[in-house]
């Protein structure tokens, strides 16, 4: 999709700030989460999921983390309607983890605050992780790789990125699902579902710096 004539107004300033605050969300949360529990919040160990960190010292900033993302997606304007229901849907689903937590960690040596176990709530968190990485791996593929003419060198190579981001989502969610049936990933201690999460995150935030023209920007377009 080519991107909007570069120039200096304000509009258009805050058209690719936006996408660039997501991607840097997305990249940075997990980070943020194991520097803030080694720092202030005592622990030693990584958590077996991001979500998990919101039993931590860092829950609030995690739901902070969530919220923010959930509220740029659900104002962001692409280019037409379709974009507009993707990205409004994928902040609907963020929003929905940060607002029904998972299970509590069953490693609780870093937990500074417990919360009953209910199943309807842990499956909406479950179901909505689930569908906000496949909404934005379907962005990646699809509306993130449109565009109008002719495409430049460029662009051919950000629509490359584009889909590398989003088969990586999509394998990295696929193998979450299926960690307990491969012996490499069967293996608590390792945290693979933590480690899997941050790849996802790495892969859409990687797409949208792009978008954002953080990364790969092609004045000619």
């Amino acid at each position: 999709m080519a991107t909007p004539p570069q120039n200096t107004s304000p509009l258009l300033i805050s058209f690719l700030t936006l996408r660039k605050a997501i991607g840097f969300l997305g990249i940075s949360i997990p980070a943020v989460m194991i520097i803030g529990t080694f720092t202030i919040g005592g622990c030693t160990h990584v958590q077996n999921s991001i979500s998990h960190y919101y039993y931590t010292v860092m829950g609030d900033v995690f739901v902070g983390f969530l919220i923010s993302t959930g509220i740029f997606l659900i104002t962001y304007k692409g280019y037409d309607l379709r974009d507009n229901i993707v990205s409004f849907l994928a902040g609907i689903f963020i929003i929905c983890v940060a607002l029904f937590p998972t299970s509590q960690d069953p490693d609780a040596s870093c937990a500074i605050r417990t919360l009953n176990s209910i199943s309807w709530r842990v499956n909406v968190h479950y179901i909505s992780a689930a569908l906000f990485f496949v909404t934005l791996s379907y962005m990646s593929l699809f509306l993130f790789t449109k565009s109008a003419g002719i495409k430049t060198k460029q662009k051919i190579i950000r629509n490359r990125v584009y889909r590398v981001c989003g088969i990586t989502i999509l394998v990295a969610i696929l193998l979450i699902s299926f960690e307990k049936h491969i012996p490499v990933l069967d293996n608590a201690s390792l945290h693979p579902t933590f480690w899997l999460e941050w790849v996802a995150n790495l892969a859409y935030g990687t797409a949208w710096l792009i978008k954002g023209e953080f990364l790969l920007k092609d004045n000619a377009e």
